[in-house]
């Protein structure tokens, strides 16, 4: 796995995490539904078709996600995002300096799934 894929997996799971802790104060950790999201949202990192050169998810032009998980977790993004400098700096950095640095993928590479 890429070490993009990896802080990628690390950013997502920290949204999550700040999510549902806010909204759905599960005791031990994610409740049912943000545990599913974040498994679905972890599937779809590892079939990125980019590896390395993946591009944040809202600049992507390929749309990986089914519909309402592609709304579901642009709420949660939308709601953690901004809470992630506070709790998650260094990974709110990253993320904020690669979407200010992007550029455009082109067309991903096609390669071979695990399955």
């Amino acid at each position: 796995m890429s070490s993009a894929i990896r802080r990628e997996k690390q950013t997502i799971q920290a949204m999550v995490g700040i999510y549902c802790r806010d909204h759905h104060a599960h005791a031990g950790g994610l409740c049912p539904d943000c545990r599913e999201l974040l498994g679905y949202a972890l599937e779809r990192l590892d079939r990125c078709p980019y590896c390395d050169d993946k591009p944040t998810c809202k600049d992507c032009p390929v749309h990986c996600y089914r519909p309402d998980p592609r709304e579901a977790i642009r709420v949660v993004m939308r709601y953690a995002g901004p809470r992630m400098m506070w709790r998650h700096p260094w990974l709110a950095a990253v993320h904020l300096w690669k979407e200010r640095t992007r550029k455009d993928p082109g067309k991903p590479i096609m390669r071979k799934l695990p399955r």
